[in-house]
C-alpha cells in the first residue's frame, strides 16, 4: 500500500510516519508537508535513507500539486492543519486557509481519484465541558469556541458532506490532546518541560484549573492504524487518554516534580481569551468496534517524555532558535 501523509513533518504526523514504517515495512509514504514553523524534518532523519520513505515540499492548496501526489497514492492520512490556539486568535486567517481550504482541495482530490481518506480532527470541536459533564463521544453536538476549533470543525462537516454528497470513502478521528517525542516546544507540556530544563518558570493560564484529556502520541497513532484497518466507512472514532483527565495546574505540579524543580518556578499569567474550561474524551466505542483503547497512562507517558527531552536537547535548541529550519536546505539541497 502506498500512503500519503499529509503534514508528516509535525509532531503527530512524524511520529505516525515512525510508527507505521515500523508496523508495516513493506508499505510506502509519502510525506506531504509545507515545512512552515512546526514542520521539522530533523523529526525523520531516521528514516530519510529509507527506499520506502519520499519527502515531497507543499502546500496543500496547491491543487495541482495534491492532485499529482493523490493519483499516485492508496490512502491519504490527512494530519496538516494549523494547530495552536493562541496563533489562531492573532491570525484565524491563516487557519482557515489551511485547514479548511486545503482541506476542500485533499476532498476534490480523493473524489477525482477514488482514494480513501482519514481524517484527524480534534476534541476542541465539541466545545467546552462543564465539571461532572460526560466526556465528549462521537453524537456530541459541535460546538466550537476558537478560530482553531471553529476551523477543525468546518474541515470536518466538510469531510462528512463529501461522503454523503459524493460517496468518498471516509474516516474521522478526533482525540485529545497529544503528548510525546518531537513535540514542537510551545504547547505547554514540551514548553514547560524545556524551561523547567534550563531553570527558568513556567507560564500557567489564570488559576490553571482548566482541565484537559492527554493522549500518548503513540496510543494516538495506533488508533488511527487500526481505524484504518477496521474502521466503517463513513464513521468517527473518538481516541482518548488512559486516566489522563487532569488540570493544567496539575500537570504543572507533576513536571515540576519529575524535573526536580518547586513550585516556585509557576508564574501565573493573564488568561488567553475564551480558554476552554474542560475536555474529556469517551472512547467507547473505537475500545467496542475495534478493539483499541490507550496503553500509555500519563505518568508513565510523561516519564518517557522527559526522558526523550532529556536525551534530545539539541533538538530542542533547534527548534528554541529557529536553527531547524536549515536542515531542508542542508539534507534536500545537496
Amino acid at each position: 500500500m502506498k500512503l500519503l501523509v499529509t503534514g508528516g513533518a509535525g509532531f503527530i504526523g512524524s511520529n505516525f510516519i515512525r510508527y507505521w514504517m515500523r508496523e508495516h515495512s513493506q508499505d510506502e509514504i509519502v510525506n506531504f508537508d509545507l515545512l512552515t514553523y512546526a514542520g521539522n524534518l530533523e523529526n525523520l532523519k531516521d528514516v530519510a535513507d529509507n527506499k520506502n520513505y519520499t519527502f515531497v515540499k507543499g502546500d496543500i492548496c496547491d491543487r495541482d500539486l495534491v492532485f499529482n501526489l493523490i493519483r499516485d497514492n492508496d490512502v491519504v492520512v490527512h494530519f496538516a492543519a494549523e494547530s495552536h490556539v493562541d496563533r489562531s486568535i492573532m491570525d484565524p486567517s491563516s487557519f482557515i486557509r489551511t485547514n479548511v481550504l486545503g482541506t476542500q482541495t485533499i476532498l476534490d482530490a480523493v473524489r477525482e481519484y477514488k482514494k480513501r481518506l482519514h481524517h484527524i480532527s480534534t476534541d476542541e470541536v465539541f466545545g467546552a465541558l462543564r465539571p461532572g459533564e460526560p466526556a465528549f463521544n462521537e453524537q456530541t453536538r459541535y460546538a466550537p469556541r476558537s478560530p482553531y476549533s471553529a476551523s477543525k470543525a468546518a474541515s470536518d462537516h466538510l469531510v462528512c458532506s463529501y461522503h454523503t454528497t459524493y460517496g468518498i470513502e471516509m474516516t474521522i478521528s478526533n482525540c485529545s490532546n497529544n503528548y510525546g517525542p518531537y513535540h514542537f516546544p510551545e504547547k505547554i507540556i514540551p514548553l514547560f518541560i524545556s524551561n523547567l530544563m534550563e531553570g527558568k518558570k513556567v507560564p500557567v493560564y489564570g488559576d490553571g484549573q482548566q482541565m484537559r484529556d492527554w493522549i500518548y502520541v503513540e496510543d494516538h497513532n495506533r488508533g488511527v492504524d487500526m481505524i484504518l484497518q477496521k474502521g466503517k466507512i463513513g464513521e468517527t472514532y473518538c481516541l482518548g487518554g488512559k486516566d489522563a483527565e487532569i488540570t493544567n495546574l496539575e500537570l504543572t505540579k507533576k513536571l515540576i516534580e519529575l524535573l526536580g524543580r518547586d513550585e516556585s518556578y509557576i508564574e501565573y499569567v493573564k488568561d488567553r481569551p475564551g480558554h476552554d474550561r474542560r475536555y474529556a474524551i469517551d472512547y467507547t466505542k473505537a475500545k467496542k468496534e475495534l478493539g483499541w483503547e490507550p496503553l500509555i497512562d500519563l505518568d508513565e507517558g510523561l516519564r518517557m517524555t522527559i526522558d526523550w527531552y532529556k536525551n534530545n536537547q539539541e533538538w530542542v535548541g533547534r527548534c528554541k532558535s529557529g536553527a531547524y529550519q536549515e536542515y531542508y536546505e542542508e539534507w534536500y539541497g545537496r
